[in-house]
Order: C-alpha cells, then structure tokens, then sequence
C-alpha cells in the first residue's frame, strides 16, 4: 500500500471522525425535533429582516446618543472627555446625531431610535460572549447549540423564493481573530443544516458564491455533486444521524445546486447596477453589503445580516484611536444605511422589511461594564490625555447603548428611552433588553411567541423560557 493511499485513507477517516463531532456537538439526542402546537398563522407586518451589525462595541455617545462635545486638549484629564465630535441635527426635531451620520439622521423620520438598550451582564466583558447573546439571545455557554435569530426565521417562516436562501449572512470573514469563536452563534443549532447562514464573505464576489469555480463547466460541476451526495449517503449521518438531520442536509445541498442553475443567481451580481448607484454604495465591503442586501430583499431573502466585520481592535472595537478610527467607521457606514432606507422605500420595500441597526454594546472612557457592577478593566485609560491616541472612547460599556430600526411595523420618527447627560451615560428611563427585541422582531412577522421544540425532554424557546416581552412603543 502506497504512502498516498494511506494519506487518502487518513483523510476520509479524519473526516468521519469530524463529522461525528460536530453532530454530537451541535445536535440533541433523537427525538430529534417536535413542534408545539402554534397557531398555523397570526398577523403580521413585515416578511423580511435586514441586520446592519457594528461589530466591534459602537459607542452611542460618539454616534447616536451625543453628549457635551469636548474638542481634544492636550493633557485634559480623561473624566473631561465626554463627546469627541460636536451634535448635527437630524430630520426629526430635537434629535440629534453625532456629526458624521448627517445622512443616516436624514432618514429617521422612517425609523425609530432606541436609546436605552442595555446590554446582559455576563462577567468579564468578551465580544463574542455578547455578540452570542445578542444574535441568539441566550447566554453561552449553553447545553444545546440555539439557533441564530436568522435561522429561526428561517425555519418558521421558509423561504419567500424556493432558489434564494432564506438565511444570509454578509462580511465576516472566519479566518480573522477568534473565527471560532464566531463560528459557535452563526449557525441554525438544532434547527438543522437547512435553516443555517450562506455566507457570503466579499459582496464585491458575491457572484463567485452563487456559479461553479473557475475552470469547472455544468457537466464536471453535476458530476462532483453527484459524487458529494454519495460522500454523504456513505457518511456518519447516514449511519448515526436522525431522518431530520439527513433530510436537513439533503435540503441545504439541494437549495444551493437549484441557486447555481437559476437566473435569481444574478441577484448577488452588484455590476449589474448602473454605476452611479453602485457608487453611491460603495464605502467599502460594509457599503456594498447593504447594495447586495437591498438586491436580495427583492428577490426574497427572509434574514439578511450585513456586517462591519468583527476583528479584535479593528472596526468599532476602539481601544485606541478611538476619535480617528469613528471618523472612518461613520464614513463606511453614514451614506449607504441612508441609501439602503431610501431604495427600500422607494420600491415600496421597507413597509414589510424591518432593519436594525446594532451592536453588542457601548464604550466609555473610564466604566468597564455598569456602573455597579464593574468588571475588570482590559484596557488601560491614562487620568490625562497627553495624546490623541487616548481621544475617544475605549473600555466597554454596557448599560446605555443606541440601536436603530426602520419599516416593516416600527413606528416612525419615534426616540425612545434617554439615557443620563453626565458620566455614567447609562439609560435612565425605559431601559430595553435583548429579549424584548427578538420577540417584538417576531411579534412583526407574525411568529407565536409560545413557539418551541422539545429538544432533549424539554421546550427550547425563541426567547429564553418564551418568557420574551414585544416592545409595543415601538410598534406602529
């Protein structure tokens, strides 16, 4: 027996064996999945979910929430530093933006702006802890893998075009700083393969995720997925997987093969827009992901999540630099979320699609956590700032965060909650949580809040123990 051999015998068991794992990891025991009894349909106003996702830690008083602008004063005591920028208004009176989202205050007379989410006190303050929370609004680490709010709406919803997946994920990369990590809340959980994200990691080569590599015609591509199909008829879930598992995989192979045959494949091809509107788009990966979003939710995405990325100490996660780092970050984003709400509006879209725009939580100079409850510092802040480099907003703030959501049922031209006008900036009236905002989300698109499947003996909810409240203020 030859040494390829042996190294191709190697390979196929390594992949049984992972196989194996993941299935233990991710799936409860069989009986696999049952439904409770819902309500076969309830009201709803909205049919899709665009989720524009600032990954990293978005400061509200830097964005959305602007305090007493404090221009940078070499050796000012860090306790003077309040708002980096100075206030722009908005279209609606009495709301204010922090300058540099000028564009994105232009169109709140669309949307509400939620002012006083607070984020979970989970202990020692991680991103992906909170970005785990907030997408699959339970705390890690759980026993059984829940589902992405995605994917929930994938699965109770289906899809709006059989071709298009219901369930879209834009911009994160996996191959940058606790990928892993990241991996563990995009997933469908023990909703199965079918219901998970497509990924699609570039929108400027979202074609490239919809057509056959380069060099591989129709008839090699059919004959490679023919075999793939074998691989896993051969494969530990044909062996140890449920009639669910399999039939969830089969589904999820399916979907993409009829999405590599299909004329609806040109939705993620963004030279297909004159070049004017493309522009117009095109602040970055960010910019056109919310182009290729506005093209998806035509052609019947049900969840779409458009990410600035997550990287440790890139993007919103300003450690450092904070004031120069807002001034690109505002720029990636200000001019094509304003954009994204006029198209919508203006193919009469956003009526029946929500968009929410958020993050995992707030910054501070001087609190890590809330005040309170303290957690430790991971980031060191001198008592003065003798350099620019300190300028801006750099620990971890939980109790005071801004959060942004337009069409599809919310109300318009609505702020709702304050938050306090002197350190600590937390939220002082109306205080939201995670919870309230899956199940008004759901509320929206006419989902039972008793929705649940028993898993391992017990009823897993939407919102933990279905015990979600819908935010009803805001709410048209």
């Amino acid at each position: 027996m030859t040494q390829k051999e042996l190294t191709r015998r190697d390979f196929l068991q390594k992949m049984q064996q992972a196989g194996l794992a993941a299935m233990a990891a991710s799936l409860p025991t069989v009986p696999f999945l049952s439904s409770c009894n819902r309500e076969a349909s309830l009201p709803s106003t909205a049919d899709t979910v665009i989720l524009l996702w600032m990954a990293g830690g978005m400061c509200h008083t830097e964005t959305f929430d602007p305090k007493t602008y404090t221009p940078f004063e070499k050796g000012m005591e860090s306790k003077q530093v309040f708002s980096t920028f100075p206030s722009v208004p908005t279209v609606v009176d009495g709301l204010s933006f922090s300058e540099g989202l000028s564009e994105i205050g232009q169109v709140m007379d669309k949307g509400t702006i939620i002012r006083s989410y607070r984020a979970a006190d989970l202990g020692h303050i991680l991103h992906t802890r909170h970005q785990y929370h907030w997408h699959t609004c339970y705390e890690p680490p759980q026993s059984v893998q829940p589902p992405h709010i995605g994917a929930w709406i994938a699965k109770e919803l289906g899809p709006v075009n059989e071709v298009i997946p219901p369930f879209i994920d834009i911009g994160q990369r996996f191959t940058v700083g606790e990928g892993e990590e990241l991996k563990a809340f995009h997933s469908a959980g023990f909703l199965g393969t079918e219901f998970g994200p497509f990924f699609i990691p570039d929108p400027s080569r979202g074609l490239d995720s919809v057509k056959p590599p380069k060099g591989m015609d129709l008839r090699r591509f059919e004959s490679r997925n023919k075999l793939y199909k074998e691989l896993v008829k051969n494969s530990p879930f044909e062996t140890y997987g449920s009639s669910y598992q399999q039939e969830s995989l089969m589904q999820s192979m399916e979907r993409a093969y009829r999405l590599l045959k299909s004329p609806d494949a040109a939705a993620f091809d963004l030279h297909e827009e004159p070049q004017e509107v493309y522009d117009r788009y095109n602040t970055g990966r960010f910019g056109l992901g919310c182009l290729l979003a506005r093209r998806l939710t035509e052609r019947g995405a049900r969840f779409i999540s458009v990410t600035t990325e997550y990287e440790p100490f890139l993007g919103w996660d300003t450690h450092e630099n904070g004031h120069s780092r807002l001034v690109g970050m505002k720029e990636q984003i200000d001019r094509p979320v304003a954009q994204l709400i006029r198209d919508l509006d203006e193919r009469g879209l956003l009526d029946r699609t929500i968009v929410i725009l958020a993050s995992e939580f707030s910054r501070d100079m001087l609190v890590e956590g809330r005040p309170g409850q303290k957690v430790r510092d991971q980031v060191e802040v001198p008592d003065k700032v003798e350099d620019p480099r300190h300028y801006g907003m750099h620990r971890h703030f939980t109790d005071g965060c801004s959060l942004l959501m337009w069409g599809g049922g919310i109300k318009k031209g609505y702020v709702h909650g304050v938050t306090a006008d002197e350190r600590p900036y937390k939220a002082i009236t109306e205080p939201v949580v995670i919870d309230q905002i899956h199940q008004t989300v759901y509320h929206a698109l006419g989902i039972a809040p008793e929705t649940n499947y028993e898993i391992e003996q017990r009823p897993f909810y939407t919102t933990p123990d279905g015990e979600g409240k819908v935010l009803r203020e805001v709410l048209s």
